[in-house]
């Protein structure tokens, strides 16, 4: 497949998921997550966050100064800071964000294992990486009984429960702090209702039609450091291509982690 192909085929998954989540159902679950990620925000700071997904910034509560959102074509970029590129080969270096948000898009990304190794690759260490995910046993995953509805957002593609990617997260070197489930309601109805969203909320349910993974990177894996690659001025443009680094960063210490691309998992 040539890369002008894959872009494409980005692009055409990119509007379809872009006219979800501007639906009513898709509005009515954003709402209900971003109730469940705001907790979260409240203890995460940094310079620069990067949201991987089809929607409008969903952590854009989060006090993180330069919030970098995505598009795979320039022509889908809305903002000056938004990173053109395929997700699973992100123009950043090593440990530069704060926290990285994957938002229900390792169930229909080309090559979901490399995007989740990218995500963590830019992932500090003192970061989060927050994955958003559709429950497959919920009320909205008996849409998915149907083909017909299987063949279109967000019925499609691979629906993962937080436990698989357990074993994906550890292999990149990072484990689960919290899941929290959101979106519930009765099958046939959108996740409106207040007391189902409370009482489920509140227990913490795995009933809900997605869930919140909270991760960080091993605590073992941290060792301390010496100057890291960091960028010199913030991130910007939508046509983003590669961020500059400081020349004079020093190399990392003797002794020191050292990340490289893995294979992808079976």
């Amino acid at each position: 497949m040539s890369t002008e192909t894959s872009a494409q085929r980005l692009a055409a998954l990119y509007r379809e998921g872009q006219a979800f989540w501007s639906s009513p159902a898709g509005q009515a679950v954003r709402h209900a997550e971003r109730a469940c990620l705001g907790p979260a925000c409240e203890r995460l700071f940094g310079v620069h966050s990067l949201e991987l997904g089809f929607g409008d910034l969903l952590a854009d509560m989060c006090p993180v100064r330069h919030p970098l959102s995505w598009a795979p074509t320039r022509e889908l970029a809305e903002t000056s800071s938004t990173l053109v590129c395929a997700p699973d080969a992100l123009p950043l270096p090593d440990d530069s964000l704060s926290l990285v948000v994957v938002h229900h898009l390792l169930e229909v990304a080309p090559d979901p294992h490399h995007m989740l190794q990218e995500a963590a690759r830019v992932t500090a260490d003192e970061g989060r990486l927050i994955l958003f995910g559709w429950m497959p046993f919920s009320a909205g995953g008996m849409g998915r009984l149907s083909p017909a509805r299987r063949r279109a957002l967000p019925w499609r593609g691979q629906w993962r429960a937080p436990g698989r990617l357990r074993d994906w997260l550890a292999f990149v070197d990072f484990e689960i702090e919290r899941v929290d489930y959101c979106a519930f309601h009765l099958p046939g109805r959108l996740p409106r209702n207040t007391l189902f969203e409370t009482l489920g909320r509140r227990h913490n349910l795995p009933l809900g039609d997605s869930y919140m993974i909270q991760a960080c990177r091993r605590p073992q894996l941290i060792q301390s450091r010496g100057s890291r690659l960091r960028f010199t001025a913030p991130l910007g443009g939508s046509a983003l291509g590669a961020a500059r680094l400081n020349a004079d960063a020093e190399a990392p210490r003797e002794g020191a982690c050292h990340k490289q691309r893995r294979p992808a998992l079976e």
